[in-house]
């Protein structure tokens, strides 16, 4: 908590906490004893009860001052970090035996009955819910550009929810949402509610609605904060070890009436490459009220058309444990668009034609129907994709993929044995179609390249939802002949767009504001047209 800086007048408060012999300033006097009980309460010495008694204690007699005229500031800020640390301590003392349930505690004389607000549907978590928090304030920001805000009333809190086992779609650290914890009093009947600060920006606290203390950058914080340019490295290039990291995962908890806006990263990268880009879309809030985020994650050696294939898989996994589901809205950047096009796309046997039918009957020789590569080359549009967003996307390849890069990242690669050997038995002789190269086994830079005869086909079939192109020029103004330094227009223009949006930006131009502002404005449009009213 940054007292000194926000709050000049709180650090003379808790400086005298500690200290008898300086009398308060006048204006300071009527939370005094708050302030002293709020010191108290954090001596980690002291029994967990009498500690929570004294947070409740604080709370309350903040709680009665909110709004004065002469300690109103000062009052928020203590009532907000006693009704944070109650909070954290509650669920954590003695292996959570002090949580959700009624108690009963007494500090200096005065006895409090606490009890919890139930969970609704209307913006109020329910206690059971989560098994840990974490002070907002205390979550490491590093990866964080612009810290999403917002001042108020009640303790800003990460509230996690991770099971053993974990449930489908959640990160291995489990899944975080941004919570506001309120302390109520009726007396010395006390009662802690856990709001949602997304559709519950403000409460109604001491008789007054109140807008919440929230920090909505925080959750996304929480996540673990590795190094992306060595990850998404070895993901390229040792996948075998990062094929278990595969899979779609939710930032927030499940919510049936938000939909679900799913990011796909490119080569070399990881999904944290959305952190900044998820931030800034939710400093909106009507669409941080109206979407939930989520995120596919690959190791990006593997071939295109087989890493879309999970991603089919992991949507249909998705959609059969929530049939009640929203219709999604992908976001994809470079190699991640063709991921994404290939969910919206119907390819089937005769499709391949498009390459010439002897090249196609040649290349389907030996796979059998139903067997890895059968699904990997012929799928249908899933009809749950509502509409597209394409960054910076080689619909029809890239050139560096022909080069010495593209040679020496073909050369790096290693792919999983099962993998390469299935690959091998179903294409025998014909790999040098599939790759449009002679002797290469197919990976994400063959997937790539120009002569890709995926590309092909994917060119010839129609996208079967709205979708909109945002592309990079490097600031040069290029126009057609532009390039974002990986991928020139050619190759990411698509004529049948809704809209087309030119960045002055490299191929990396998610978190470049143009980029976040048209993004805004195709997801308020996707509202708008889909009628994706709460």
């Amino acid at each position: 908590m940054k007292f000194h800086s926000t709050f000049p007048c709180l650090a003379g408060v808790f400086v005298f906490a500690g200290c008898a012999s300086k009398p308060l300033p006048p204006d300071e006097a009527l939370h005094r004893s708050a302030a002293v009980h709020l010191k108290e309460a954090g001596a980690k010495a002291t029994p967990d009860e009498q500690r929570a008694a004294l947070y409740l204690q604080s709370a309350a007699e903040a709680h009665a001052l909110l709004g004065s005229a002469s300690s109103g500031e000062a009052s928020r800020v203590i009532y907000n970090k006693a009704a944070t640390d109650l909070t954290v301590l509650l669920r954590n003392a003695d292996q959570g035996k002090m949580w959700n349930r009624p108690l009963t505690l007494a500090a200096n004389g005065t006895t409090y009955r606490l009890r919890y607000s139930p969970g609704t549907r209307d913006g109020v978590w329910s206690p059971q819910y989560f098994t840990d928090f974490k002070p907002a304030a205390e979550v490491p920001d590093g990866t964080i550009d612009a810290k999403n805000r917002q001042d108020g009333i009640g303790g800003a809190l990460v509230g996690v929810h991770k099971t053993t086992p974990l449930e489908a779609f959640s990160p291995r650290v489990g899944v975080a949402a941004p919570v506001t914890a309120i302390l109520d009093f009726k007396g010395q009947e006390a009662t802690l509610t856990l709001i949602d600060p997304v559709e519950r920006p403000k409460f109604a606290v001491a008789g007054k609605e109140r807008v919440m203390d929230a920090d909505f950058s925080a959750p996304l914080a929480y996540y673990p904060q590795k190094s992306e340019l060595w990850n998404g490295l070895m993901g390229a290039f040792r996948v075998t070890h990062y094929m278990g990291n595969t899979g779609l995962y939710q930032l927030e908890p499940y919510d049936r009436d938000r939909i679900p806006l799913i990011f796909v990263h490119g080569l070399i990268s990881t999904p944290q490459m959305w952190r900044n880009v998820i931030n800034e879309v939710e400093k909106d809030p009507v669409l941080r009220e109206r979407y939930q985020c989520m995120v596919f994650g690959y190791p990006t050696g593997n071939p295109p058309g087989y890493s879309a294939l999970r991603l089919r898989e992991e949507l249909a996994k998705f959609e059969k444990l929530h049939p009640e589901a929203r219709n999604y809205v992908l976001v994809g950047h470079s190699m991640g668009g063709l991921v994404s096009r290939m969910q919206a796309a119907t390819v089937n046997r005769e499709s391949w034609n498009a390459i010439g039918k002897d090249k196609a009957d040649k290349l389907f020789a030996h796979v059998e129907p139903g067997s890895l590569m059968d699904r990997a080359t012929a799928f249908k549009a899933n009809p749950r994709v509502d509409r597209l967003v394409f960054i910076c996307t080689p619909h029809r390849g890239s050139e560096m993929a022909l080069g010495r890069i593209g040679d020496l990242g073909r050369r790096l690669i290693s792919l999983p044995v099962d993998l390469t050997g299935t690959i091998t038995k179903s294409m025998g002789d014909a790999m040098s179609i599939a790759t449009g190269a002679p002797g290469r086994i197919p990976n994400s830079v063959t997937g790539l390249s120009p002569t890709n005869p995926m590309l092909k086909v994917l060119d010839s079939r129609p996208i079967e939802a709205p979708y909109h192109t945002i592309l990079g020029d490097r600031g040069r103004g290029d126009g057609t002949l532009s390039s974002d330094g990986v991928v020139k227009y050619w190759s990411s223009h698509l004529t049948t767009a809704k809209s087309e949006c030119v960045v002055p930006g490299p191929h990396g131009a998610c978190e470049m504001p143009q980029t976040i502002e048209e993004l805004r404005r195709i997801l308020h449009l996707h509202l708008k047209e889909s009628g994706a009213g709460r």
